[in-house]
């Protein structure tokens, strides 16, 4: 009885129109007061637990480092360096919007930031060039969602800590996926871009190359200080977070110069709202888990799963469509908050590796930024070029199918995923 008040209550709350955080908070502190033996003084206490787990410290330091970083025009350096790498090549532009969407994932860890930082500058110089802008569009919004697959990864922060499982790992887990579906799209970009004859730019002089790598290099030094020092074991992934946050400052503030003292302020405050949103949301969705976990809901489900005997592959397949599902009218991290304690004993009953479920649901929550109602990263290119969301929507379809055969390919060969940590022994 009381699981389904708990799920009748959250669908209730969220179909009038309550916002999601509110919405887990009170469906669970329902279940709470009316079935269950916890006394209310719960609801205060996993809230304040919450606030307290080290592991998500690292959530508002990646995002204040993103905002720097985004303000502060590492974002049209990064674009300049990928155009002199590999704009000559026909359909150059395009791919070098893939390029930085990749080198900004690996310093923003979000996905609406990454499409609306390189998108903002990269959208308008391909219009410029020549291409049509729902092409464009349609590519910086896919890529965008790299964001959070290429470490560090805010999403991959709250799936570790609902979890327990190694931030570190599960970084370096999201690097071979995160390289292999950046280079998919440049491949399938420049098929297209021969097909439809798009223009290329010329070739950048090794003097232009090595001026644009100088003007991108301490951008590029932050992934070597936040990954490096993630995996030689020099910090954790929070103190990662920390030091990220500080070295961007350093360097918009300092010496790019993008940002004065002034606006300091307002970058922090930004980084601030966005921090509450996102740690009021996990903070409720723990609350909703602990409810799950003291209904023994998890241990139900996973006896249920065992008694039909499922294979692995086909649990994995109930877990694509249920994460599609939820994707396209969910934000990621509830959704990981969510269906994590439901799913992730069941998965280790089946002898999934739990860090390769962990990029399961990652490239899940990818796609589920780019499929409405609610995709993020539709809202946020929508903003940017000033297009109706149902154009962008139309240029993003084409590109959908390559994120669904990537996500096949990951669900079915984990090698891709565990490849790298299992090689370099990442705990």
């Amino acid at each position: 009885m009381s699981i389904i008040v708990l799920f009748a209550a959250l669908f209730f709350f969220m179909l009038i129109g309550v916002p999601i955080a509110i919405s887990l908070g009170l469906a669970g502190s329902l279940v709470i007061i009316f079935f269950s033996n916890d006394s209310l003084s719960s609801v205060a206490v996993k809230i304040f637990e919450t606030s307290e787990h080290y592991t998500l410290l690292a959530i508002p330091f990646f995002l204040l480092a993103g905002a720097f970083m985004t303000t502060g025009g590492v974002a049209k350096r990064l674009i300049d360096f990928a155009n002199a790498t590999v704009g000559h090549i026909r359909g150059g532009l395009a791919i070098a919007s893939v390029l930085s969407c990749m080198l900004f994932a690996a310093l923003s860890g979000s996905s609406p930031a990454t499409v609306a930082a390189v998108g903002s500058i990269a959208i308008a110089g391909m219009v410029r060039s020549g291409y049509p802008i729902e092409f464009g569009t349609g590519i910086i919004t896919n890529a965008g969602t790299l964001g959070i697959l290429i470490p560090p990864s805010v999403v991959m922060v709250v799936y570790a800590a609902a979890t327990e499982q190694s931030v570190g790992r599960l970084f370096m887990a999201g690097v071979v996926p995160g390289l292999l579906l950046g280079l998919v799209l440049m491949v399938v970009i420049y098929v297209v871009a021969r097909k439809k004859n798009l223009p290329a730019l010329p070739r950048a002089t090794i003097r232009e190359w090595l001026s644009a790598a100088r003007k991108a290099l301490w951008g590029l030094i932050l992934m070597v200080i936040i990954l490096g020092g993630i995996y030689s074991g020099a910090f954790t992934a929070t103190e990662a977070a920390a030091v990220a946050a500080v070295y961007s400052f350093i360097v918009a503030v300092f010496i790019y110069k993008d940002i004065s003292f002034k606006e300091c302020p307002k970058v922090i405050l930004e980084a601030g709202k966005l921090s509450v949103m996102l740690m009021f949301i996990i903070a409720n969705a723990m609350l909703f888990a602990h409810v799950l976990t003291t209904e023994q809901i998890p241990q139900q489900l996973t006896a249920i799963v065992a008694a039909m005997d499922l294979a692995p592959w086909q649990f994995l397949i109930v877990v694509n469509v249920v994460l599609l599902v939820a994707g396209a009218f969910m934000e990621p991290s509830a959704i990981i908050l969510i269906l994590v304690p439901i799913l992730f004993p069941i998965a280790m009953h089946l002898g999934i590796d739990p860090i390769h479920l962990g990029i399961i649901m990652v490239v899940n929550m990818e796609i589920g930024l780019l499929t409405p109602p609610v995709g993020l990263n539709l809202f946020v290119a929508s903003a940017i070029t000033k297009l109706p969301v149902t154009r962008v929507i139309k240029a993003t379809m084409p590109w959908l199918s390559i994120m669904l055969l990537f996500l096949i390919l990951i669900t079915y060969v984990p090698e891709i995923s565990l490849g790298l940590p299992d090689l370099l022994g990442q705990r």
